[in-house]
């Protein structure tokens, strides 16, 4: 199951609305990655879509993750698109396997939930949930409790009124 991919746009803000509002949901700032915006589906599976200012690219970054640039390119690379999976393997198989093609794999605490960042061909990002992580991924991310928590994690400046 994917349960939230990533997306850019040139209004990051008003892509995430029309998502939610086609998907009967919620848009929310997005932190991690400022001008971004979530658009919650609010459903029992935590599915959404980040959607990224346009020129967003993902670069892994060892055991803290992968981290927000903002770059133009015109070859294929590193960009703002990734999933999370939930599997069925557990985590050891998932790094195994990873190693076994070469490709980066990092575990990574997001704080409330954990993944295995696995990187596709070393350009593309995947959040693999093994069963213990995708507990945690489904446990923060209740329609009851997501929309308020990622409210609460919001940084100061995003949180003004204007005046």
């Amino acid at each position: 199951m994917i349960h939230h991919l990533s997306i850019a746009a040139r209004d990051p803000k008003h892509a995430a609305g029309v998502l939610a509002e086609l998907m009967g949901g919620l848009a929310v700032p997005f932190p991690p990655n400022p001008g971004s915006f979530f658009a919650l589906q609010l459903d029992d599976h935590g599915s959404g879509v980040e959607v990224y200012p346009a020129g967003t690219e993902l670069r892994p970054g060892g055991s803290n993750g992968g981290s927000f640039v903002k770059e133009q390119r015109a070859e294929r690379g590193f960009g703002a698109t990734h999933f999370a999976l939930s599997v069925a393997t557990d985590a050891d198989t998932v790094e195994a396997i990873a190693r076994r093609e070469g490709w980066q794999c990092f575990r990574c605490d997001r704080g409330p939930f954990h993944v295995i960042e696995v990187w596709i061909e070393n350009e593309s990002m995947v959040e693999i949930l093994p069963p213990e992580f995708a507990r945690e991924y489904l446990a923060f991310t209740r329609p009851d409790k997501v929309a308020a928590a990622m409210q609460a994690a919001a940084p100061a400046t995003s949180r003004r009124h204007p005046a």
